[in-house]
């Protein structure tokens, strides 16, 4: 269908892409309360800049491209929420540039252009309307997969050097989140059974499989030289590798409750991909995005553990791509669905502020928060209290989920045990601490008796802030109260 105003040349696209993308997330800017995680990754990336060793003065076991991604946007100056923010919205109007490049040889513009919409407005229902690390590393992996298919479809142009390119783009993406494992992984066999069934030899076919794969690796191999060379290859090790073994999974109710409002959120999209004209399947690009899909669920079962749509969005590209052609049949219908998508989102992004708070209630808390002298402990709420206050960091498990649920309560997990870290935070007598009343149904039962016990004994609330059916409280040690 001819779409008004020509939009369907790719420089307008690109910029009706950009206004959807503004739109469907400027609500949330310079609000540091947006998405915990993220405001974890502010605070890592600039105490790198700071002089922190990431597994050894601060910890996490996320990749370390993530917080270099972080750590780069610091230099932008300021706070960095806003910055951050800004950078992620680019980058996410990028990936829905490149689903509509790939998106427009199956379909019409309007239904590619309706692809890379969908998928900026779906964001706003997985917690992707900030920072969130699918927000970066969906970039690479769409560039990848549109390198991908063009092997599939027979039309590589230079076969060997975009090969290892798109490998080398996932390896990039694996230094942002391990999850995209398995996608690279179909990504690498589609490209040998591409070149296989172009002719390609045994013996060659081995040597470009080594290529691949040693493409995949390099930026993983790099950041493990970079932690040999400064003698912390061990904490390297463990926190990215084997942490992970230790941390408790959720129960079966927890996962099917989680699959379930994953099964909700995306059914418009499932919908829209099975309403593909007839002789679609037969199409390879179609049966490589179904595939694509498939390996992205996969990655997907490890973290879907409970009602939290964040890990989401990996899904959302090579669906959105299957839902393309359904989306193409009906334009107006289309149109009404996006719209009604927007506004639900919008609406969903006002109800989750309620929950965290406004920026001017994270700003007001972080100045109650802020220490005369000594360290600020948040043992629940925002992360970015640490960066916001400029504290010093009392442990480096300053993102408090690590010390404050059930889930990490295990030695193996964080290579110490969470409530003798707890205690010695504790003995540090820090000036103020920060919690959430009522507290976490998840919670860690050991490290909140030992830190109610000592609130009660030796601190005062001097600050509360309701935010959706809690409290946010800050406590001041009694000898430090003005």
């Amino acid at each position: 269908m001819a779409l008004p105003l020509e939009l369907d040349r790719p420089a307008r696209a690109a910029l009706l892409l950009a206004l959807v993308a503004v739109a469907a997330r400027i609500a949330m800017w310079g609000n540091p309360a947006t998405g915990f995680d993220e405001q974890y990754y502010l605070l890592v990336g600039d105490r790198m800049l700071h002089g922190a060793l990431v597994y050894v003065d601060i910890w996490d076991r996320k990749p370390i491209g993530l917080f270099l991604i972080f750590a780069a946007i610091r230099l932008l100056g300021g706070d960095g929420v806003l910055h951050y923010q800004v950078v992620a919205t680019l980058a996410a109007w990028a990936t829905a540039c490149v689903l509509y490049r790939v998106a427009r040889r199956g379909t019409g513009a309007a239904g590619a252009l309706a692809a890379g919409a969908a998928y900026l407005l779906w964001l706003d229902f997985t917690e992707g309307e900030g920072g969130q690390s699918a927000v970066f590393y969906n970039l690479p992996m769409a560039i990848a997969a549109a390198l991908v298919l063009r092997h599939v479809t027979g039309r590589p142009r230079r076969p060997t050097a975009e090969g290892v390119t798109a490998m080398l783009l996932v390896g990039i993406a694996l230094q942002i989140k391990y999850s995209v494992v398995f996608e690279g992984m179909f990504f690498g066999l589609a490209l040998l059974w591409a070149a296989w069934r172009r002719g390609t030899h045994l013996p060659a076919l081995a040597g470009h499989a080594l290529a691949l794969v040693a493409a995949a690796l390099l930026p993983t191999a790099i950041a493990v030289a970079a932690y040999w060379r400064a003698g912390a290859l061990d904490a390297f090790v463990f926190a990215n590798f084997l942490s992970i073994l230790g941390k408790e999974g959720g129960t079966l109710a927890d996962k099917a409750t989680g699959w379930l409002l994953a099964l909700a959120i995306l059914a418009p999209l499932w919908i829209a991909a099975l309403l593909a004209p007839r002789g679609a399947s037969a199409d390879p690009a179609r049966r490589f995005a179904w595939c694509w899909l498939a390996a992205a669920i996969v990655g997907l079962i490890p973290f879907v553990n409970g009602p939290n749509p964040n890990a989401l969005p990996p899904a959302l590209l090579p669906l959105a791509l299957l839902a393309a052609p359904g989306l193409d049949r009906r334009p107006g219908r289309t149109l009404a669905l996006l719209a009604t998508i927007f506004v639900v989102g919008q609406v969903v992004l006002q109800l989750n502020t309620r929950v965290k708070g406004t920026r001017a209630q994270a700003y007001a808390f972080a100045a109650a928060a802020t220490p005369r002298q000594g360290c600020l402990y948040v043992y629940d709420g925002y992360p970015v209290l640490y960066h916001l206050t400029r504290t010093c960091l009392p442990t480096r498990y300053a993102f408090p989920g690590l010390l404050n649920t059930r889930s990490e309560d295990n030695a193996a997990a964080l290579g110490v045990d969470p409530a003798a870290e707890v205690r010695r935070i504790l003995a540090t007598r820090p000036e103020k601490i920060a919690d959430v009343l009522p507290a976490f149904g998840g919670g860690n039962p050991r490290t909140r008796a030992l830190v109610e016990a000592a609130l009660a004994r030796d601190y005062r609330a001097t600050f509360e802030m309701r935010t959706g059916g809690g409290r946010r409280i800050v406590y001041t040690r009694r000898d430090a109260v003005p």
